[in-house]
């Protein structure tokens, strides 16, 4: 009697077990088979969020960051992709960016980055390597023909990686958007590997915190970077790679007696002083000066915004 009793329980939650299996199996099936090679890159992060509501796991048949771009017209392709089309608050309107993005690979993050930060009301320079391919330079340039407030620079540097020529290809685009109709406020660069943490109103919001100062984070030369600006320097171009060659001949000193500052590439601008980089003789002096050096872009701009009377970030 004992042993039957056993037997027969065993045999309840053998079958218990092999249903909860087969449920299991037959929802993660039909989870996995969903059509989401159907779903165009615009509907699939909607029926993701729709499934995981639902309690299921959504697993897409397809890459979702696959671009559309080559397979649609630029209507269908902004749509499709759900860019913004319209200033999101009067905020945003009032205070528009510039943007300068230097890049060189993987269209892919490229696309990516430009539709995090686009906004209508602001503008955006692209400089391309000139060493880039032509296929991304293609795919870039057919992107941006999509929109009538982005381009490409009017010139394009062979880009050397701590060379003049990276500093080169931002005051490119900060001339190409100096001369632009829309009242920007302030120029951010970017490279083509960056992408946002926060939304363009966050950004606008503590942009007008520096009251119209440049954002130009620096310090006094660090021992480890005092060759830089000490000895000449110089970009070796070829085919196969391109780089900076340090030698032992010394620099003169800085142009004006100016003092030099290290920080950050990566600035937010005022187009006042885009204006002031462009046109003052100083500016121009100093950037004449740096061509020689070890990656100027870390120098040229905090130097420059430390010059007395300049406004300090």
């Amino acid at each position: 009697m004992m042993g039957s009793w056993k037997q027969c329980l065993f045999c309840v939650s053998l079958v218990t077990a092999l249903i909860f299996v087969f449920v299991y199996n037959h929802e993660l099936w039909e989870n996995k088979n969903f059509p989401g090679a159907s779903l165009s890159n615009a509907s699939l992060l909607a029926e993701a969020c729709r499934q995981i509501f639902k309690g299921k796991v959504f697993y897409p048949t397809e890459n979702a960051l696959k671009t559309t771009l080559s397979e649609s017209t630029c209507y269908e392709y902004i749509a499709q992709s759900h860019y913004i089309t319209e200033a999101l608050s009067e905020e945003e309107a009032g205070f528009p960016l510039a943007y300068m993005m230097t890049i060189h690979k993987d269209f892919g993050t490229f696309e990516r980055l430009f539709r995090a930060i686009y906004m209508p009301q602001n503008v955006y320079c692209v400089h391309v390597d000139k060493k880039a391919t032509d296929t991304f330079k293609d795919a870039v340039k057919q992107l941006l023909s999509c929109f009538p407030n982005a381009f490409l620079a009017s010139k394009m540097e062979p880009v050397v990686y701590g060379g003049i020529s990276r500093l080169q290809a931002d005051l490119h685009c900060i001339k190409d958007l100096a001369g632009s109709e829309v009242p920007w406020k302030y120029a951010i660069n970017t490279c083509g590997q960056d992408f946002p943490l926060k939304t363009n109103r966050e950004i606008v919001q503590y942009l007008k915190g520096f009251k119209g100062k440049n954002i130009t984070p620096g310090v006094l030369p660090p021992d480890h970077a005092i060759g830089r600006t000490k000895y000449v320097h110089q970009e070796l171009l070829s085919k196969r790679n391109s780089y900076m060659i340090k030698t032992a001949k010394l620099k003169t000193p800085p142009p004006h007696n100016m003092t030099i500052y290290f920080g950050t590439a990566y600035v937010a601008l005022t187009r006042e002083f885009a204006n002031f980089v462009l046109q003052d003789q100083q500016a121009l002096d100093f950037l004449s000066w740096s061509k020689d050096t070890y990656s100027p872009d870390e120098h040229f701009w905090v130097t420059l915004n430390r010059i007395p009377g300049m406004y300090v970030s």
